[in-house]
């Protein structure tokens, strides 16, 4: 588009000689320009990884302890973003970094802030890959969930947010028990917290929250309102976790369909 711009400007202003020469200065911009926009992308993407992977080490370490689970678990995160050779190595630095007694947490949540520029989506998927790590052995020490509400809240976000992404990913690895096909009394409430109605919600009030959630989370959607292209794993997490408190609600009652 700027050598189209640039050769008619240049013919309109110097004729067929103006046009040769508009056209090259165009073709010099649009160079400048694509090269500016790709080394600006590639620095976000460097600090999106920076701020995830180090506020992930010092949520892991909150309660002095990172397991071996939770290794584990950022490691399967790696694999989500589809993190190979610098990328990878970036994060883990990142992560080690951010166990370390004199990480400056506040420092990194608000260089996430500065990047996520307010947008709501990609906060929560990014509470969701903390959430994701530290709840990897079976439990989230109350020292971590202090920590994790801080940050939420320093994003913009409320304690009852993080409460309903918990309920999410435990309704998530729930499903109706082998013996009966229904959920337990557990995972159903986790179902009912993570779509954001209580049990006593009425068939239309379930479709159209659940409704709202899968369209609020949908990776296309998302993408289209700026969500980085590395998110977009944790976008198709999210929608699965959604589907799945959605079929424990159906299977604990006959009038949800």
């Amino acid at each position: 588009m700027l050598v189209i711009f640039g050769a008619l400007l240049g013919a309109l202003f110097g004729g067929f000689s103006g046009l040769i020469i508009g056209g090259l200065l165009g073709y010099a911009a649009g160079h400048t320009l694509r090269t500016y926009i790709i080394g600006n992308l590639r620095v976000a993407q460097t600090q999106l990884l920076d701020s995830t992977f180090s506020i992930m080490g010092a949520l892991c370490k909150a309660d002095n302890v990172v397991t071996r689970n939770e290794i584990n678990a950022v490691e399967q995160i790696f694999g989500m973003l589809n993190l190979h050779g610098e990328s990878r190595e970036q994060a883990k630095t990142a992560f080690n970094r951010g166990k370390q007694a004199d990480f400056d947490l506040d420092s990194a949540v608000d260089q996430f802030a500065q990047i996520s520029r307010g947008r709501g989506p990609l906060l929560q998927l990014f509470l969701q890959l903390q959430c994701m790590a530290i709840a990897a052995d079976g439990r989230v020490d109350p020292a971590e969930r202090a920590m994790l509400v801080r940050i939420a809240e320093r994003l913009g976000l409320t304690e009852a947010d993080v409460s309903q992404l918990e309920a999410l990913l435990r309704a998530a690895t729930g499903g109706p028990s082998a013996s009966s096909g229904r959920p337990q009394a557990s995972q159903l409430a986790d179902a009912y917290a993570a779509l954001g109605v209580s049990k006593d919600a009425t068939p239309a009030e379930i479709k159209r929250a659940y409704r709202k959630l899968m369209s609020q989370n949908h990776p296309d959607k998302l993408a289209s309102r700026g969500l980085p292209e590395s998110m977009r794993p944790v976008a198709e997490e999210r929608s699965r976790e959604i589907n799945s408190a959605y079929d424990l609600v159906k299977a604990a009652r006959a009038d949800v369909r």
